[in-house]
């Protein structure tokens, strides 16, 4: 695992799990970010997505950190970075999540708690109605863990499936882990 504290000033959110959290990744960030990239070339590309992140090089990611995004989170684990999760504001009141983990952090339910978290934050801070996410066919895990935070499958198509999660945003927080 890449070891370096977040960039300091950026927005974090906290977890239920003692030692993760959610830091908004920027331009700071940019030489952890490749690193933990770098060793994670196979397991991002093996489905057939996150080929720029499979292809990235130190000015890639620099580059890639300094263009805005508002919701572009690094999940930190003990201040080790290990993996991202993203809010993509594709039509608010619905939105998109993103999220991947580097390969020696799978299974340990640190994605789950990861997204739980981004999704009550959308739902509180931005009034998110709805989230979708798609997965490449063959990606099991994440099936699994949107399953278990609620999603529903809602389109097939040739390389992925769309999944659908309706909010409430008077609910309470999902914090499934």
């Amino acid at each position: 695992m890449t070891t370096q504290p977040p960039s300091a000033g950026a927005r974090q959110l906290d977890t239920t799990n003692a030692g993760l959290v959610l830091k908004e990744l920027t331009v700071a960030d940019a030489r952890t970010y490749y690193h933990i990239l770098d060793r994670n070339r196979a397991h991002l590309s093996r489905y057939g997505d996150y080929q720029d992140e499979a292809d990235a090089t130190p000015a890639w990611a620099t580059d890639h950190l300094s263009r805005p995004a508002p919701d572009r989170f690094g999940i930190w684990l003990d201040h080790h970075l290990i993996g991202r999760v993203d809010l993509v504001h594709a039509a608010p009141p619905r939105y998109g999540l993103g999220y991947w983990l580097s390969h020696d952090a799978v299974g340990r339910g640190y994605a789950t708690t990861a997204c739980s978290t981004l999704i009550d934050y959308a739902r509180t801070q931005h009034g998110a109605t709805d989230i979708y996410a798609g997965v490449t066919h063959g990606n099991h895990r994440s099936v699994a863990l949107l399953q278990r935070l609620g999603f529903q499958p809602v389109a097939d198509f040739d390389t992925y499936t769309r999944f659908h999660l309706g909010l409430d945003p008077k609910a309470s927080p999902i914090h499934k882990s």
